[in-house]
């Protein structure tokens, strides 16, 4: 026994030894190559709408190039709906091999994202300065004292209306401002009746409208609180009834998916679309339509506290903690939607980006009118209708509200009462909560 305990206790010291003169030769000798801060990088991103913010990430590669040509940015166009599902997939399954560098996440679904996989986004706290960001979107992607996401746009909504077509019906802009959703419903009786034109367009089994309608009300799917609001809320219950009315007596155009909505407002199918920022890009892109579209605020509910201001889309960027380029996506993100005034001047007037990073916001360019909107100062109108949009919190469940309110709005379009739909909405939504 005496002789084995010797035989490893020389072994352990003649390993130490080895282990000193190692770590001598490591001291004496060259270090180890450090990473070629030139090498060839690829960063993947996965964002939606060409128009908008897959042009916005173009535009901040060319700028980030000038620095780091080294940085390719590989932008690979992917819809919301199948960039959140192919996340959920990937990393439920806990599988991040096939998930990108970067990715756009729309604000209301970050906080869900994040408190379900902790580990899966990296913090950029000391990475990008976000004390430079309006902090109502900073606080979208704030997690247990972490930040996760550099904003991008802030949705704000606007009645986007084609002059021509309205001026058809006898109205003018001036008609359709300040105004409430019953107001523009009969507005839009009076377009459906001397123009034949459906007054607006949405995919009729989504519950866009009626997102729009209750963030301009301050309410949501869920209180305070956190506690399910759908089948009492009274801002849902009568932006559901608005909305039906419409699509039956053919004011709005309830149409299949979002390349039939793009193409119903591009094709003049409709007198008006109320949507985000975001919806500049795509108007624009109809290059025939020039000088012929103008927008206003947005229409309210009539319950107390609604405003004609409200936010629809809205998302920022965030990295993955399964990218071997963390590090660079940060830098790449600092210094151009984080730090560069350039790439808001440029991407402005055709996209409608209105820009979240404040330093932007006092750029000449909100003061230029667009010869596409007959020359209005756009630009300059979003700002203010931002200014007054109502907050709500978004919950945890976000998303699965959401899918249960599509499914209420489409038994709605098929007959069902509204208390009815909601109802059975809300019931599900507590089962999902384990309620």
């Amino acid at each position: 026994m005496k002789r084995i305990m010797r035989f490893v206790l020389s072994a352990v010291l003649a390993s130490g030894i080895v282990a000193g003169l190692a770590g001598c030769s490591k001291k004496e000798g060259a270090a180890a190559p450090a990473t070629d801060p030139n090498a060839p990088v690829k960063l993947t991103v996965w964002c939606w709408d060409p128009g908008f913010n897959i042009y916005a990430m173009k535009e901040a590669a060319k700028i980030y190039n000038r620095e780091k040509a080294n940085v390719t940015i590989d932008i690979v166009e992917t819809p919301w709906d199948d960039l959140q599902q192919k996340l959920i997939a990937s990393l439920s399954a806990n599988d991040p091999s096939s998930l990108p560098d970067i990715i756009l996440c729309q604000d209301n679904a970050i906080l869900k994202n994040v408190s379900s996989y902790p580990n899966a986004f990296v913090p950029l706290n000391g990475k990008v300065d976000l004390s430079q960001f309006a902090q109502f979107k900073v606080a979208f992607g704030e997690v247990n004292g972490k930040n996760y996401s550099v904003p991008f746009d802030n949705g704000v909504t606007a009645t986007f209306l084609r002059t021509d077509i309205i001026a058809d019906a006898g109205l003018s802009v001036d008609d359709f401002k300040d105004i409430t959703w019953d107001r523009f419903h009969e507005l839009g009786k009076i377009v459906k009746q001397k123009t034949g034109k459906y007054m607006i367009s949405y995919v009729g089994n989504d519950p866009d409208f009626v997102m729009v309608a209750l963030q301009g009300a301050g309410t949501w799917f869920f209180d305070e609180k956190g506690k399910v609001n759908i089948a009492k809320n009274p801002a849902l219950i009568e932006g559901l009834k608005v909305y039906s009315d419409m699509v039956a007596d053919g004011t709005c155009l309830a149409v299949p998916d979002w390349n039939a909505f793009v193409a119903s407002v591009n094709n003049g199918q409709v007198a008006s679309s109320i949507d985000g920022s975001w919806m500049v890009g795509i108007i624009s892109a109809q290059s025939d339509q020039s000088g012929k579209w103008a927008i206003t605020n947005t229409p309210r509910l009539s319950v107390p506290g609604a405003k004609n201001s409200s936010s629809q889309g809205g998302s920022s960027w965030m990295i993955m903690s399964n990218s071997k380029h963390q590090d660079v996506a940060a830098d790449f993100l600092a210094k151009t939607f984080a730090g560069s005034k350039e790439l808001y001047e440029t991407i402005l007037p055709s996209s409608g980006a209105i820009s979240t990073w404040l330093p932007a916001a006092g750029s000449a360019a909100y003061e230029n009118g667009n010869p596409f909107f007959g020359g209005q100062k756009i630009y300059k109108d979003f700002l203010a209708y931002s200014n007054d949009i109502p907050r709500v919190k978004y919950g945890i469940y976000n998303y699965e509200a959401r899918s249960e309110v599509g499914v209420a709005v489409a038994d709605i379009l098929k007959g069902a009462s509204v208390e009815e739909a909601l109802a059975k909405a809300e019931k599900n939504v507590k089962f999902i909560m384990g309620e």
